[in-house]
């Protein structure tokens, strides 16, 4: 009797509790590459991440290429984790980009009227601004998809390593990113070769005061 082969069974996806509590750093993963619809369905997902007056600062960079990965590990002190991913998502702000695009991040459903309006509200707010003021706002939005990033991935099974240790000049230049353009992180992703460590985490009531 010859047996039969059953196909692969998709993994359902994690309920958002169960991606936050079993979301570990980890920083050696299975060498096998990343399956590239779970790669687009991650970034799809962290792209709605919610954003103030819908600016969608955040942009993101792929690097699955072995050579540029291994550059962008030097440019990370050698980190071995950049080198052990099947990927790595450096996660970045541009803020220029989006004031040179902001009618685009006007809804639709506004019509003309609001992307003149949106316009008008980011030249208000911005023009007075420096080039480094308005970039550190625009990383401020940016650091809030760089969490989505980490949870759709957990969610779709997948592991990361958020990473701040690197040379942001040296990534600019490898990855060819203008010089305004600011990091919220690298992101290594692949799926776990190693369990990594439990959380150890203050309870609540270390970290709030109720009012």
């Amino acid at each position: 009797m010859t047996a039969t082969l059953t196909p692969l069974q998709t993994v359902a996806p994690l309920t958002v509790a169960e991606a936050i509590e079993t979301r570990r750093s980890i920083r050696k993963f299975v060498q096998e590459p990343m399956n590239q619809g779970d790669l687009h369905e991650i970034l799809r997902l962290a792209s709605l991440a919610p954003s103030a007056w819908n600016a969608q600062t955040w942009r993101f960079a792929v690097v699955q290429t072995a050579e540029i990965k291994e550059q962008l590990m030097a440019a990370a002190y050698g980190q071995p984790a950049v080198g052990s991913a099947p990927a790595v998502i450096v996660v970045y702000s541009d803020m220029e980009d989006t004031l040179n695009t902001v009618e685009d991040t006007a809804h639709p459903g506004m019509g003309d009227e609001g992307r003149a309006g949106q316009r008008k509200t980011f030249d208000g707010a911005f023009g007075g601004q420096d080039m480094a003021q308005r970039g550190a706002w625009g990383l401020s939005q940016a650091n809030i998809a760089f969490g989505f990033v980490m949870l759709a991935a957990r969610g779709l099974g997948y592991d990361t390593v958020p990473m701040l240790g690197f040379q942001p000049d040296k990534v600019r230049e490898l990855l060819g990113l203008p010089e305004h353009v600011q990091f919220a992180g690298l992101l290594p992703i692949g799926k776990r070769a190693e369990d990594g460590f439990p959380h150890h985490r203050h309870d609540v009531e270390r970290v709030t005061k109720f009012y």
